[in-house]
């Protein structure tokens, strides 16, 4: 989620010394990402009170949330464990009952520039000016420099990653080339006549291009380096997309908080954004858990449109010990480490168990039933269970109905009656990664 308020060392006067030269020989992005750690602290939980008070002020669900709390006594992370989580998981049913935005927007509509859609459906805002929600030191990390062309991959199609990510790019110095999904051979034709340097999008569609490329003699040569997330990059498709000729870096973020860690050339788990607050706490809690310990992602952003004070995202990680060899003084996760809830990523989008539930109810013929996810050969793949008497014609119109309420393929397999476990499980992740 863009942040209008994140100070990123003023990207434009950084493009000035970047047109001067200094940015090849620039290590990093800002000054903020080596600042000493106790007075970055500092300055978060300084600037926490007025964010709390803001958002009581200017967002009603925020004003009913935050009622008994007393805004100027909220300068500690001891004080903020003591807030309400607001899990991300129950957003859609929040907007549900008071649309758009389900009362936490901050402000008037007047007052935004853009409207995203996430899967769920999510709807977020976003204010005016040049944002790139946290991905210009992400991008950075990962080896953009100024004047590089990216070729960004992501969607600009509802969802807020392909506009955030280029906006970030800009910051940096470098044209973007909007290409969005699909239309691989296009895509391979661009990458040949322009050159283009930096691939930003999820490793899964890399190596479709890569490979692609090869198959038909396109040279994907000047790809060299890339920034890629959405979605898991298990060692052995790193190592292939290396072998294909481009080193990536991933990174960790979601469409409501903007980038929330990023991978470094350490290799050393991911280095948290520096202008936002991250806390691991016990699963089903809100109670933060010690360094080490495996919990769930709460992220606080100072965000003024849409002020997010303790976002449980559902994704479970952990603070690694130490700071990263790369210079970075930011605290590092591990990564991420499976889901606190059922909500579960597919090539990139979020399937939601109500998305799920939406295909039961349009099939009265449906009994129990489980969506799947595995991984082959490193590519996402859905798989609907369910109980159910029929013929090709209702796996047909099963499988419409799922592509319909998720926006993403899957197969449908009908089983016996009183197969499927009576667990109460909607979605089974069982994708392993090697």
């Amino acid at each position: 989620m863009p942040d209008d308020d994140i100070e990123l060392s003023s990207p434009a006067c950084m493009l000035g010394a970047f047109e001067r030269g200094y940015g090849m020989t620039r290590k990093y992005f800002d000054d903020k990402e080596t600042q000493d750690p106790v007075k970055r602290e500092a300055a978060l939980m300084a600037r926490l009170p007025e964010q709390v008070l803001h958002a009581k002020a200017q967002s009603p669900y925020y004003a009913q949330a935050l009622k008994d709390i007393d805004a100027s006594g909220v300068a500690s992370r001891n004080a903020l464990s003591r807030l309400p989580l607001t899990r991300k998981s129950s957003l859609v049913e929040l907007q549900a009952q008071q649309p758009p935005f389900g009362g936490l927007m901050a402000g008037q509509v007047s007052e935004l520039s853009t409207i995203f859609q996430s899967p769920g459906p999510i709807y977020e805002a976003a204010g005016h000016g040049p944002h790139g929600g946290g991905f210009e030191r992400v991008l950075w990390a990962a080896g953009a420099r100024p004047g590089d062309i990216v070729h960004n991959t992501f969607s600009y199609h509802l969802v807020p990653a392909g506009l955030l990510v280029h906006h970030a790019a800009n910051a940096i110095g470098c044209p973007v080339v909007p290409a969005g999904v699909g239309n691989t051979e296009q895509q391979l034709k661009v990458i040949e006549h322009l050159k283009c340097a930096f691939y930003v999008g999820t490793p899964s569609f890399l190596r479709i291009i890569l490979e692609k490329g090869r198959e038909l003699g396109v040279d994907t040569s000047s790809l060299k380096r890339g920034s890629v997330g959405a979605e898991a990059l298990p060692p052995s498709l790193r190592a292939e997309l290396e072998r294909l000729g481009c080193v990536v870096r991933q990174s960790y973020g979601t469409a409501e908080l903007g980038a929330i860690a990023y991978e470094t050339e350490a290799l050393e788990g991911l280095v948290m954004s520096e202008d936002i607050v991250v806390e691991i706490v016990r699963p089903g809690t809100g109670e933060p858990l010690p360094e080490g310990e495996v919990g769930e992602v709460v992220v606080t952003v100072f965000n003024r449109h849409f002020p997010l004070l303790r976002l449980a995202t559902g994704d479970m990680s952990a603070v690694m010990p130490g700071l990263s060899p790369c210079g970075r003084t930011g605290k590092r996760l591990r990564g991420w480490l499976g889901r606190a809830d059922q909500r579960t990523k597919v090539k990139g989008m979020f399937v939601d168990p109500a998305q799920v539930n939406e295909v039961a109810k349009r099939h009265r013929e449906i009994g129990r039933f489980r969506l799947v996810v595995t991984s082959e050969n490193n590519i996402d793949q859905m798989t609907l269970k369910v109980e159910a008497q029929g013929n090709a014609d209702l796996v047909k119109a099963i499988e419409a109905t799922l592509q319909s309420s998720t926006k993403l393929r899957g197969a449908v397999e009908l089983v016996a009656k009183g197969s499927l476990p009576n667990d109460g499980k909607v979605i089974e992740d069982a994708r392993t990664y090697k």
